[in-house]
C-alpha cells in the first residue's frame, strides 16, 4: 500500500490536528446545546403543560449534530492516521450530514426567532390572564425581573422593572443567537474539514495508482 509523500504527508498530519480540534469543537457544541436544554431558568419558563417547545427544537438539532460532530472527528483522526479511503470517505458524508443540520440550527434559531418569542409570550399572557398569581408566573417574574404584560401592566411596577413580554423578547433573543451563531459558525469550519479529506483521499489513491 502507498504512502503519501511530502506536502501530502503534512496535509495528512493537517487534517490529524484539525479532526482533533473538530472533536473539541462538537463537545462544545454539544455542551451548549445541554446547557440550553437544561439551563434552570430556561426550563422554569417552558415548563407549562401548554407551554410552546419550537424552542427546544432547535436546541435538540444542535445537541444530536454535537453528538455527531465529535464521533466523527474521532473516525476523522483515525482516517487520517491510517490513510484509510474509506474512514476518510465516510468522515467526508457525515460532514455533509452534519453540515446540513448545523446550517439547519442557525437558520431555524434566526428564520423562527420571532415566532419562538411570540409563542412564550401568547403563552405568558394567557396564563397571566388565567391566574397572575400562578407558579408559572412568579416564576417568569423572578427569572426576567419584570411583571404584568403591555396590555396589562402590574399596577405597582418598579422603575427598573419592565413588562414580561419585553423581558421575554429580550431573553429568548440572547438564546436564539447562541443557537445560530453556533450552528453556522461551526458550519462553516466543516468546509474546511471537507476540503482537506477531499485533498488526502485523492493524494492516497494517486499514491497507489503509481504504487
Amino acid at each position: 500500500m502507498g504512502k503519501v509523500e511530502g506536502g501530502m504527508k503534512c496535509v495528512k498530519y493537517l487534517l490529524f490536528v484539525f479532526n482533533f480540534i473538530f472533536w473539541l469543537m462538537g463537545s462544545f457544541v454539544l455542551a451548549v446545546g445541554l446547557w440550553l436544554r437544561f439551563d434552570p431558568e430556561t426550563v422554569s419558563l417552558l415548563n407549562g403543560d401548554k407551554a410552546p417547545d419550537t424552542f427546544f427544537i432547535g436546541v435538540y438539532i444542535l445537541i444530536g449534530a454535537g453528538s455527531l460532530v465529535m464521533l466523527v472527528g474521532f473516525f476523522g483522526c483515525c482516517g487520517a492516521v491510517r490513510e484509510s479511503q474509506c474512514l476518510l470517505g465516510s468522515f467526508f458524508a457525515c460532514l455533509l450530514i452534519i453540515f446540513g443540520a448545523e446550517v439547519a440550527a442557525g437558520v431555524f434559531g434566526f428564520l423562527n426567532k420571532d415566532k419562538i418569542i411570540e409563542d412564550v409570550q401568547n403563552f405568558y399572557a394567557t396564563t397571566y390572564n388565567e391566574n397572575n398569581n400562578g407558579t408559572l408566573i412568579i416564576s417568569y417574574q423572578k427569572v426576567l425581573n419584570c411583571c404584568g404584560t403591555i396590555a396589562n401592566p402590574c399596577p405597582d411596577l418598579k422603575p427598573d422593572t419592565t413588562d414580561c413580554e419585553t423581558g421575554i423578547k429580550n431573553f429568548f433573543n440572547s438564546k436564539l443567537y447562541i443557537i445560530g451563531y453556533v450552528g453556522i459558525g461551526i458550519a462553516g469550519v466543516m468546509i474546511i474539514g471537507m476540503i482537506f479529506s477531499m485533498v488526502l483521499c485523492c493524494a492516497i489513491r494517486n499514491s497507489r495508482e503509481v504504487i
